[in-house]
């Protein structure tokens, strides 16, 4: 096992991290940026050392020349960043480093999205319709000409990316070369890369994903199914485990063929295989996504394993010491995520200072953060702030867990999506389980209430005015009013 482990990461994935290995007995070494110097995990963590590079955390060398000086044995990636780069892993490998994630090969194998679809498609398994190449910036005649053998609507992919950063959608011609532009140059600065290709929408769908965990010594299992598709601006925002969409016969094949799938890639480590599933329930196969999720809790919270544990283990070369039949999810789980966002500014980021921070309780309530009062919060990462989770015995125990947690939420100092979630969370659509990837893409009048908001700050301008022209009075203590008060005054005198 592994005596020292560097996390290059920071943020919410960062504590996490932390926390499994003190409990494994793990030394834990957190990296940070001068922003993040205050950060949770680095003052939760063994050991910290500073990262001074332009590239930040995308600066594989120098993070691998840290660990090496601080005299770890393997390195944690987390999520995003460098979880996913081939460049990267490789890096370690020659470097003596464990890299705590699949394996290179693997990571290889599902990180061209094109040949991962063909590979799937050729061992019998539906996948979404795409083209067979990807486009550069000066290939948009080429990249027309296959929109229109696809047919509209579709998605453009950054071949590097995954859903998220480096999507877009094109309803229509006259869409497309905006679309283009816009995943082009956000797979340059996310991924490094403007290499997209094309896949026809499924439209309105759900996004399904199946944790796997698979140990490289012939033992590949599922850990259930998870629903996200609330997603807003390319970020998933709200998901629950299991999917509300499927029946219990569609989950037993959609997570059979996800097993099956990952083997074709002789999988190891943590990952999920992702689907869309249309309004027919017929499920696509789409991509693997060979990381630790940023909405693993909800699995953790099902089956009560650590994800991060069994991550570390298996990159150590260990089996994982149970099998299929060992796991069996319980009850249900939702999990939001909290962003430093301003709901009525098109919700650009909003960094700032948190003033107040009050973190619900009570039984089957998780928070995962790096937050605290008082800390201060960057303009240069995600602004994933906080991950809110709930179990529940049954679907409506969850949900009403999730509704009373958030109102006992309470984070000032910055704006944030909690409005938006609390409005999901009670909309008639998710209460019934029937919503889909178009739930959160139309108007979002349900969801933000601009005139209620605009209300709100009338109400309060208006108390602050009152209190601002109030003519001075004196107060007089209720204290010298009592009996007992004027009673020692006459003593005195």
């Amino acid at each position: 096992m592994f005596k020292k482990i560097l996390i290059a990461n920071r943020g919410e994935i960062a504590v996490r991290i932390v926390r499994t290995c003190r409990e494994m007995g793990i030394t834990a070494v957190a990296m940070y940026e001068a922003a993040d110097q205050q950060s949770l995990h680095v003052r939760l963590a063994d050991e910290c050392v500073e990262l001074v590079s332009d590239e930040g955390f995308l600066d594989g060398a120098a993070i691998i020349e840290l660990a090496q000086r601080c005299g770890a044995d393997a390195i944690h990636p987390g999520y995003g960043f460098l979880a996913e780069d081939v460049g990267f892993i490789r890096a370690c490998q020659m470097a003596g480093l464990a890299f705590i994630g699949p394996p290179v090969e693997v990571v290889q194998g599902v990180r061209d999205k094109l040949a991962a679809l063909s590979t799937v498609r050729a061992a019998g398994f539906a996948t979404v319709m795409s083209s067979p190449i990807s486009f550069g910036v000066d290939d948009l005649a080429a990249l027309r000409a296959a929109a229109g053998e696809l047919e509209y609507p579709l998605v453009i992919k950054s071949c590097n990316g995954g859903r998220g950063p480096g999507e877009r959608l094109a309803r229509s011609p006259q869409q497309l070369l905006r679309a283009m532009q816009r995943a082009q140059a956000e797979s340059r600065v996310v991924f490094g890369s403007q290499e997209v290709y094309l896949e026809r929408a499924i439209l309105p769908a759900h996004q399904v994903a199946v944790q796997v965990l698979g140990d490289g010594q012939g033992n590949l299992v599922h850990l259930g199914d998870r629903e996200g598709s609330l997603v807003l601006g390319n970020r998933k925002v709200v998901e629950e485990t299991p999917s509300p969409s499927l029946t219990p016969e569609q989950r037993h094949v959609l997570c059979e063929t996800a097993v099956a799938i990952a083997r074709l890639f002789n999988y190891q480590n943590a990952g999920t295989v992702e689907f869309l599933v249309d309004e027919a329930g017929q499920f696509y196969f789409t991509e693997i996504k060979a990381r630790i999720q940023v909405e693993h809790p909800l699995t953790e919270l099902v089956t009560r394993l650590d994800l991060v544990r069994e991550q570390i283990r298996i990159a150590a070369g260990e089996p994982l010491g149970w099998t299929q039949q060992d796991v069996q999810p319980q009850g249900w789980a939702m999990l939001c995520r909290i962003n430093a966002e301003d709901p009525w500014n098109h919700f650009l980021p909003s960094p700032g200072q948190v003033d107040m921070l009050r973190l619900p309780g009570g039984p089957e309530i998780r928070v995962d953060t790096y937050v605290y009062c008082g800390c201060r919060v960057p303009d240069t990462y995600d602004p994933l702030l906080a991950k809110l989770s709930v179990w529940g015995a049954d679907r409506q125990l969850c949900l009403q867990r999730m509704q009373r947690a958030l109102e006992g939420l309470k984070l000032t100092g910055l704006a944030t999506n909690l409005p938006v979630l609390q409005r999901v969370f009670t909309s008639s659509a998710f209460i019934k389980g029937a919503y889909t990837t178009d739930l959160l893409r139309q108007p979002l009048g349900e969801f933000v209430d601009l005139q209620e908001h605009l209300r709100d700050l009338a109400a309060i301008a208006a108390i602050l005015y009152l209190r601002r022209n109030a003519p001075e009075s004196p107060t007089v203590s209720p204290r010298t009013q009592s009996g007992w008060h004027r009673a020692s005054r006459r003593l005195a005198s």
